[in-house]
């Protein structure tokens, strides 16, 4: 698929990310847009499902059809999961009925995890075998979701999804640091104990849960151990700003690991605020504000140039975060509610930076251009 019908399932999952920043503030009696107050029961389901459900799979959808490997005739079905998937998200802000859009993002999950073991067949690695997995962990959530009317079920994998996604693509990018061979099982134990822990949340949360946290702590020393931003962070320009964004990320997972020992993902439990933003913002989107200049230039072919200012956006989602963490502490729901506008304005300002840089990027380009005909011209 060309550029150009790419750019429309983007615009689908930012259609999701906006309505559904907006319907989380909702839930916190932010005055918000009442088009948007009305999704507030589809937060979770808009954030997860359509916008990082549409972005993953187009980007794992990009990642088959650019393989050598792969046949012509097989590179352009796996559009279908982020097709699916945005789809998924205007029928739920359209008012369908709910079975639409669960059924889509069934669609999109089933999609998605053939795409993945694809290429584990092609490419046969721990690495791929864990991005399989996390795709299997949507379809699950989703068919959790679908089958018990209710989003709480879909929660574990949903998560699950989202941890396996990110950890197998910087296992992926272990090899230009090699990791010990004890490490690598280590590594696949770790994964073993979360999907233990998101099937048995399925119908045995009060064992399930634990597990699965002990599973999000592990995997954070993990990463923090092997990955290499420990020592990309020593670099400068943009190799240093992708690393703090990892550790950043690293360090708010094993934060959501220690709340979740302590039951914090129960439904109800005062905490559980704190601990899935921990994971949903702390963590994957320290990821996406860290890989959005690399992958966004590969999915849409636009020049993301860095600059210095890339950090504010990551200021503020952290430092939004750690009040929204203490506000769940200590019960104060007016510091919850001030530090989710500053998540969402950390998401807006996101969103600003990548326009802005593009911009940028298009602009020198334009500018290289020029000087490449300027200089034909006078020789």
């Amino acid at each position: 698929m060309n550029i150009a019908g790419r750019m429309p399932l983007l615009l689908l999952g930012m259609i999701a990310l906006v309505i559904g920043a907006l319907a989380g503030l909702a839930r916190l009696a932010v005055t918000v847009p009442a088009s948007a107050a009305a999704q507030a029961g589809n937060h979770g389901a808009l954030m997860i499902a359509a916008f990082l459900g549409t972005v993953i799979s187009l980007e794992r959808a990009v990642a088959l059809a650019s393989s050598a490997s792969s046949a012509k005739r097989r590179t352009r079905w796996p559009y279908l999961a982020p097709l699916c998937a945005g789809l998924g998200g205007l029928a739920l802000l359209s008012g369908a009925p709910l079975w639409a859009p669960q059924a889509l993002f069934v669609v999109a999950g089933i999609l998605l995890s053939a795409a993945s073991i694809l290429i584990l067949r092609s490419q046969p690695a721990l690495y791929t075998a864990t991005l399989a997995l996390g795709a299997l962990s949507w379809l699950i959530g989703n068919g959790a979701w679908a089958g018990s009317g209710t989003i709480l079920a879909a929660v574990p994998g949903w998560m699950a999804f989202l941890v396996l996604t990110i950890a197998g693509e910087r296992l992926e990018l272990s090899r230009f640091l090699p990791t010990p061979a004890a490490a690598k099982r280590a590594f696949a134990g770790i994964v073993a104990v979360l999907l233990a822990g998101m099937g048995t949340a399925l119908w045995r949360e009060q064992f399930g849960l634990p597990l699965f946290s002990a599973g999000l702590l592990a995997l954070s020393l993990w990463l923090l151990r092997y990955d290499i931003a420990r020592h990309t962070v020593r670099q400068t320009g943009l190799t240093r700003y992708i690393a703090v964004c990892l550790l950043a990320g690293y360090a708010w997972l094993a934060c959501a690991g220690l709340l979740g020992a302590l039951g914090a993902f129960s439904p109800g439990d005062p905490l559980r605020d704190a601990a899935l933003h921990a994971v949903f913002l702390g963590f994957v989107f320290s990821m996406i504000f860290g890989h959005a200049p690399i992958i966004f230039p590969a999915v849409a072919k636009i020049k993301i140039p860095y600059h210095p200012t890339f950090y504010l956006q990551l200021a503020v989602l952290h430092a939004s975060l750690l009040a929204r963490v203490v506000g769940s502490l200590g019960e104060w729901p007016a510091v919850r509610q001030t530090a989710a506008i500053g998540n969402a304005l950390a998401l807006v300002i996101f969103v600003a930076t990548l326009l802005f840089s593009a911009w940028r990027g298009k602009r020198q380009a334009v500018g290289t251009m020029a000087g490449k005909a300027m200089g034909e011209r006078c020789s």
